[in-house]
């Protein structure tokens, strides 16, 4: 019986014709759409990021195993923001494709990455509050709540050059699992192509600008709120995580970081694939 070619995954050329109307349709996107889904991408990344937290929690394994679980686990972000549709700053840098071609302008471009980057920040760390609300990172032996200060305190401490080079591998990654779902014609197909990109980034530390929207506003909230009897409880205290601030966070992280996400995602994957497939003299369509 012949296969059915409806269910063939589409090849790269295929790929960057539907990269580049996909984002057409991003950078023309109204506001009252834009905002909301941006909104959403951000919660859904922030509840990725909690469940590796969860599952890295506490120890008990060894570290390769512990990071490969919360790097499997922390894909549940990407892939909620796929499936289930959202806008999110890290994957939005492929409109540079449509860009490129000329089909989206700079400013819608531009447009795009700010809406949605504020919007990824109001639903990361409107989440991160909802969290630390729950009274679940204090639960127990406060192992969560104690993790959740450790991986913020770790990427505070993280050099501004180094942050940037983590974020470009990052966005590589991020942006190889998005473009790779352009290829899949079943939920199943863009499930498992997700899953490896973003295990492998999370696993190896690299830097996620909307991830890092959520790591560190529930540890500075843990931090700020957490009672006396969870410190106890962890056999820790707030001035264990110097680098776990505002200025930290806003200024040594984030900045560095969302250059980083631009250039891997932007440059790297967007515009190598734009020049490959869809650049002068290659276009068939």
């Amino acid at each position: 019986m012949a296969s059915d070619a409806s269910l063939d995954a589409l090849l790269p050329a295929d790929m960057a014709a539907k990269a580049e109307q996909v984002g057409v349709t991003k950078a023309n996107m109204p506001l009252r759409r834009l905002v909301p889904l941006g909104v959403l991408a951000g919660a859904f990344i922030a509840l990725g990021a909690n469940f590796a937290t969860v599952v890295t929690a506490g120890g008990g394994s060894a570290p390769g195993v512990t990071r490969l679980l919360g790097g499997v686990v922390f894909s549940l972000g990407l892939i909620l923001v796929v499936v289930s549709g959202a806008e999110l700053f890290t994957g939005n840098t492929l409109i540079v494709i449509a860009a490129a071609s000329r089909r989206v302008t700079t400013k819608a471009l531009l447009r795009n990455w700010l809406v949605v980057y504020v919007s990824n920040f109001v639903g990361a760390a409107a989440t991160a509050v909802v969290v630390v609300a729950s009274g679940r990172l204090s639960a127990g032996t406060g192992d969560v709540g104690v993790r959740a200060l450790q991986i913020a305190e770790t990427k505070g401490s993280v050099e501004f050059g180094a942050a940037i080079a983590s974020a470009v591998l990052a966005n590589c990654l991020v942006c190889l699992a998005v473009w790779m779902t352009m290829s899949a014609r079943t939920l199943i197909d863009k499930v498992v192509v997700i899953v490896p990109p973003i295990a492998a980034f999370v696993a190896a530390g690299f830097e996620h600008s909307v991830a890092n929207m959520y790591f560190f506003p529930v540890a500075l909230a843990q931090r700020s709120w957490a009672s006396d009897e969870f410190w106890v409880a962890g056999d820790t205290t707030a001035s264990a995580y110097p680098h776990v601030t505002w200025q930290h966070f806003l200024i040594d992280n984030l900045l560095p970081v969302t250059i980083g996400n631009i250039i891997g995602g932007a440059v790297l994957v967007g515009l190598v694939y734009w020049f490959v497939y869809r650049g002068p003299g290659t276009r068939t369509d």
